[in-house]
């Protein structure tokens, strides 16, 4: 609301109905989805036909829910081992690409910052179509020298998790950064005065202070990392990540355990959510 503007009936009324349209917009299709994943039909869509748990512990001829689901349930998994690992690297990458943003100017700093951010403005599609031409092209070279095949260049787990922490790492950067912009510099200063190494004031002052950030980067790092499909989907191998295999599965068949899933993840989040929050407002 802004306050300079005249506070009237009409205007207060209005904003309101704007407010609630706006997340009415957001939420229903979350809670429309959550409903339908108890829906006892076999089709993903209303009408509705009872309540059911089918869709998370069947394993009938005609159904099979998400947790009888070994294709599925190894996606999940997949997914977040996948993201747990880019996570912490991009939190590592990221943090140490952070501090070193915030010193004074040295040679080519701006052109190392754009290249630092240049993933985050190229589409994911683009950005998969050149990582995997790209790995191709360099695994190739090194099994034409040296004769040793590096699998880890090839379409896979560890080409993904490559692929996701070349974004990952940068998201990471700018929310540590954000942060570092309120540091106060003078602390790392007193450290060192009382002869204390850079290593010591870094590790008992500027960590501490950067906590709620690193923790931040690494929860959407891992977000990030679970939730991409547009350029995971020319990286995977054999093992699809869950997003990849949602995609195989409603582009062929659909049925409600695809609701299933998307409310397991949308409790899952919402919880993790709503702790942060909680957590926030007691310190």
């Amino acid at each position: 609301m802004i306050r300079s503007l005249p506070n009237t009936s009409l205007y207060r009324n209005g904003y309101r109905f704007y407010v609630g349209i706006f997340f009415l917009f957001l939420v229903l299709p979350l809670v429309v989805i959550s409903v339908l994943a108890f829906n006892d039909s076999n089709f993903i869509a209303l009408p509705w036909k009872g309540f059911t748990f089918d869709w998370f512990f069947a394993n009938t001829d005609d159904r099979v829910g998400l947790f009888q689901d070994e294709d599925l349930v190894r996606s999940i998994w997949v997914s977040i081992v996948t993201a747990l690992i880019m996570g912490l690297l991009s939190l590592g990458v990221g943090t140490a690409a952070a501090l070193l943003f915030v010193q004074e100017k040295f040679r080519g700093k701006n052109f190392l910052y754009f290249l630092a951010i240049a993933p985050l403005v190229i589409p994911g599609v683009i950005l998969g179509i050149s990582i995997i031409l790209t790995s191709t092209q360099v695994a190739g070279g090194i099994e034409k020298a040296t004769g040793w095949d590096p699998e880890f260049l090839s379409p896979g787990f560890w080409l993904v998790v490559l692929g996701q922490f070349s974004f990952g790492a940068t998201y990471v950067m700018l929310i540590v950064s954000a942060r570092l912009k309120k540091f106060d510099p003078t602390l790392e200063e007193a450290a060192l005065s009382l002869k204390a190494t850079k290593l010591e004031a870094i590790r008992y002052i500027t960590i501490p202070f950067l906590r709620p950030a690193l923790i931040s980067g690494f929860a959407v790092a891992f977000l990030i990392s679970f939730s991409n499909f547009n350029t995971t989907i020319f990286l995977i191998g054999s093992d699809p990540t869950l997003p990849v295999e949602l995609f195989t599965r409603i582009k062929f068949s659909s049925t409600p355990v695809l609701n299933a899933i998307s409310f397991l993840i949308v409790v899952v989040i919402s919880t993790f959510a709503l702790v942060n929050l909680y957590l926030d407002r007691k310190k």
